[in-house]
C-alpha cells in the first residue's frame, strides 16, 4: 500500500487535475491519516466540482473525523448530483442517527431501501425505529429476525458492517453475517470457522504470546476482526475494506461488550 501511495502522490504532483486523488485520499483514509486525506479530497473537489465520488469521499473522511456537518453538506451535494446515490442516503441516515435526529435518519434510510439499499439498510432501519420508538422491521431478505439476530443491529450503522457470535462448535448464537447481496450466510461462515479458537490458542501458546485477545485481517471482500467471548464463544465482526482498522477495533470492542452482557443474562441457552 505504501508503494501505491507514493506512486499516486507522484502522479498527482505531475498532474494536479488527475482523478488519482480519489485512490490516494482513500488509501490515506484507510491508514488513518485523515487530515492529509481530507486536504487531498477537498483539492480534488475544487478541480472536479461535479464529480460524485469526490464529494462522497469528502463525506466519508468527515464522518471518520466526526465532523458530521461537513459530511452532511458533502452527501447532500452528492444527492443533488445523483439523486439515487444509495451510499449518500445511507451516510445521511447514519449521521442523523448519531445526532439522534431519528425522523431524518429513517427518511434517508427508507429512501435507500426503496432503491435497493440491501439488508444492511434494513438492519439500520431496525436500529433507528427501535431507538425512536417506531415499528421494528420483522425480516431481512424474507427471513424472520429474532431478538438474537438483532443483538448487534444498533451498533452496525456504517455501510457493510455485520457481526455474529458463534459457540465453540461454530453454531450461530446471535447476529447476522450478510454477504454482498444482502443474504445471511452466518451459518455457512460459522461452519467454516468451527474450531478456529482452539487453533488460535494453540498457535499463541506455541509462539509464547500469551492469551489471545483479538485478530484483525483483510480479505478481498472485507476487513474482519475476531475475539474470544465468554463460554468459549467467538465474536466475528466484518466491515468494508474502506473501514480504518482503528474504527473496526472499536466496533469489535462494543460488540464484545454487548455479547458478554447478553451471554451473562442467559443468551444462547
Amino acid at each position: 500500500m505504501s508503494d501505491d501511495i507514493h506512486r499516486w502522490s507522484d502522479e498527482l504532483a505531475r498532474d494536479p487535475s488527475s482523478l488519482v486523488f480519489l485512490q490516494l485520499a482513500e488509501a490515506l483514509r484507510r491508514q488513518g491519516q485523515l487530515g492529509v486525506a481530507l486536504k487531498i479530497a477537498l483539492r480534488g473537489v475544487e478541480r472536479h466540482v461535479k464529480h460524485v465520488d469526490a464529494h462522497d469521499l469528502v463525506a466519508r473522511i468527515a464522518v471518520d473525523q466526526r465532523d458530521f456537518d461537513r459530511a452532511v453538506a458533502a452527501w447532500e451535494t452528492v444527492l443533488m448530483l445523483q439523486p439515487e446515490h444509495v451510499g449518500a442516503m445511507k451516510g445521511l441516515g447514519y449521521v442523523h442517527f448519531q445526532q439522534q435526529r431519528f425522523d431524518d435518519a429513517e427518511r434517508y434510510l427508507s429512501q435507500a431501501a426503496e432503491v435497493g439499499g440491501g439488508a444492511d439498510v434494513t438492519a439500520a432501519l431496525e436500529a433507528v425505529r427501535r431507538s425512536s420508538g417506531g415499528v421494528p422491521i420483522a425480516e431481512v431478505e424474507g427471513v424472520p429476525l429474532s431478538d438474537a439476530h438483532r443483538l448487534f443491529a444498533d451498533l452496525l450503522i456504517d455501510e457493510g458492517q455485520t457481526a455474529m457470535l458463534l459457540d465453540g462448535n461454530g453454531y450461530v448464537l446471535a447476529g447476522l453475517y450478510l454477504d454482498s447481496t444482502g443474504h445471511d450466510v452466518a451459518q455457512e461462515i460459522g461452519a467454516q470457522l468451527s474450531g478456529i479458537s482452539d487453533e488460535v490458542v494453540r498457535s499463541t501458546r506455541h509462539l509464547d504470546l500469551g492469551d489471545w485477545r483479538s485478530i484483525v485481517f483483510e480479505t478481498n471482500a472485507a476487513v474482519i476482526a475476531m475475539a474470544p467471548a465468554t463460554d468459549s464463544s467467538l465474536l466475528v465482526v466484518a466491515a468494508s475494506r474502506a473501514t480504518p482498522l482503528g474504527l473496526l477495533r472499536r466496533l469489535l470492542d462494543r460488540c464484545a461488550e454487548r455479547a458478554a452482557g447478553w451471554l451473562s443474562d442467559g443468551g444462547g441457552r
